[in-house]
């Protein structure tokens, strides 16, 4: 039986999302946006080029939220997109009634999914659809992680002149200016990083990755697309293929780390169902620190809610 996924806003992330799921002919595909014209003609397009590359997927599309029905992924990527100048906390308000009317939908017509959300703030909105879907907290999660480690992993590769193939990274805690490189934890084929890069550098490499979004956001006059829809699909496939990927995730710590009632980047096992499980790793003292620092940021914008 073919799997479903379903992906509610159909902007730049969600259209790039569902062209390299298209690609990758994993899953049929549902795309729901409040311009349902938008909607099919971005399906359209995306199946034309299908035609020409080689690909065949079925994409269906609609206004109505009800389409997720029986979906095995639901990812949420609507919301008012970040403009310069402003700070990720700053939509807050903004995208909290779409993620309410999404997630709403989600539970009453497509109760198995598993949710990924995309919308900005991240953790914040990842907090709010796990409490209005009311499912268990594997079976909700936000992407960040894999995003903001790719941008590490990029800049780490133009500092060593090598390719980002050769470098395995983890950025940890939330998907802001708190954004946290586990440096300690970064390798150049087995090599620490730290025994390649000067440690000045390395906090310059840090500043860069924290303002990675922010950057493109002031080139681009919108937020990035190509990247945050590439790790999404990661995320999704990994689901879909019950791959049991190490991925750093937005998720819900129960005590790990010392933190719960908040969803933050932590490194998790990703599989079929979901959350598999949150990876306890040891962390230098100073970013513990910083971690719990973090969420404690998240929470007082939780309670704003």
């Amino acid at each position: 039986m073919k799997r479903k996924v379903s992906i509610i806003g159909t902007g730049n992330v969600g259209a790039t999302l569902c062209l390299y799921l298209a690609q990758q002919e994993l899953c049929d595909i549902t795309l729901i946006d409040i311009n349902k014209d938008v909607a099919y003609g971005k399906a359209l397009d995306i199946m034309q080029a299908g035609a020409i590359l080689g690909f065949g997927t079925n994409i269906v599309t609609g206004d109505d939220y009800s389409l997720v029905k029986d979906s095995d992924v639901v990812v949420v990527t609507a919301g008012f997109p970040r403009q310069p100048g402003m700070d990720r906390l700053d939509l807050l308000h903004k995208n909290r009634d779409i993620i309410d009317m999404s997630g709403e939908a989600i539970k009453k017509f497509a109760p198995n999914s598993i949710v990924i959300v995309v919308t900005n703030p991240v953790d914040v909105m990842t907090y709010r659809m796990w409490q209005v879907t009311g499912f268990s907290e594997n079976r909700v999660m936000g992407q960040a992680g894999v995003l903001d480690t790719g941008r590490l992993i990029m800049f780490l590769s133009e500092e060593l002149n090598i390719s980002p193939k050769d470098i395995d990274g983890l950025v940890l805690s939330g998907h802001g200016d708190t954004m946290l490189p586990i440096f300690d934890l970064t390798r150049v084929k087995g090599i620490p990083v730290k025994a390649l890069i000067k440690e000045d550098r390395l906090r310059e490499i840090e500043k860069k990755t924290q303002n990675g979004g922010g950057q493109i956001v002031s080139l681009l006059k919108t937020s990035a697309y190509y990247a945050p829809a590439a790790a999404t699909f990661v995320m999704v496939k990994a689901i879909l293929n019950d791959e049991k990927r190490v991925i750093a995730a937005s998720c819900k710590p129960n005590g790990e780390y010392g933190l719960s009632d908040v969803y933050i980047g932590l490194p998790t096992i990703i599989g079929k169902n979901g959350i598999e499980e949150i990876l306890k790793i040891e962390l230098e003292e100073e970013d513990l620190k910083k971690l719990v620092e973090s969420a404690k940021v998240y929470k007082n914008s939780i309670s704003e809610l």
